[in-house]
């Protein structure tokens, strides 16, 4: 079993750290995605979206896309629970898990990959003004989870969950995407203060 991926890339840092949080030891194969080695035959014949990470499994299968990913590591490996406990508890975690991956993370790699001028052979075409107005978003979004975390010690609730994993990489990836981060957000200032500090933020 091994997972390829861009080592600098959020992506897979998201599913990096959902691994160190469950003490899963995987495997890494490197492709470089700014020399083009995602758009190699070999490798769009395993993701056809020339995208990573990808893992590949002792038995040939092939599992791309990060929370598919990080789901068959939960089945495998359900505790620590990231994906919430019951019927309610993994329905909020899903709510709250897609609001910070099509909410925040969305806007932030929009801002990056058509604002950036070392992304414009990959965005293709880049489109400067969605970039411009996925900055706009990224703030609004950021105020949104700010409000939030004043009441909810993480995201989701009470306990770490993936969507605190997409909401911390969304929010590091600011500085490359340009993108400010708003004044006076305290409640959001606190969390990532608490979600940076853990180990496995540095996988």
């Amino acid at each position: 079993m091994k997972i390829i991926e861009t080592r600098t890339a959020p992506n897979p840092r998201r599913v990096r750290i959902f691994l160190a949080e469950k003490g899963v030891q995987v495997t890494y194969e490197q492709r470089d995605l700014m020399a083009g080695e995602l758009k190699s035959d070999d490798f769009s014949a395993l993701n056809p979206f020339q995208r990573v990470p990808v893992l590949i499994l002792d038995d040939g299968t092939v599992i791309s896309e990060s929370v598919a990913i990080c789901r068959y590591f939960e089945e495998m490996e359900p505790d620590p629970p990231l994906f919430g406990v019951g019927p309610v508890g993994r329905a909020q975690v899903e709510m709250w898990q897609r609001r910070a991956e099509l909410g925040l993370w969305f806007n932030v790699a929009q801002a990056f990959r058509h604002l950036h001028p070392k992304m414009a052979h990959l965005e293709v075409p880049q489109v400067p003004d969605w970039g411009e107005a996925n900055k706009g978003k990224a703030s609004e979004m950021l105020e949104f989870f700010d409000r939030r975390l004043r009441s909810s010690r993480f995201i989701a609730g009470a306990g770490y969950t993936i969507a605190d994993i997409t909401a911390l990489v969304a929010i590091d990836y600011l500085k490359p995407a340009r993108i400010a981060m708003p004044a006076g957000l305290d409640g959001l200032a606190r969390w990532y203060q608490e979600v940076f500090a853990r180990p496995s933020a540095a996988a």
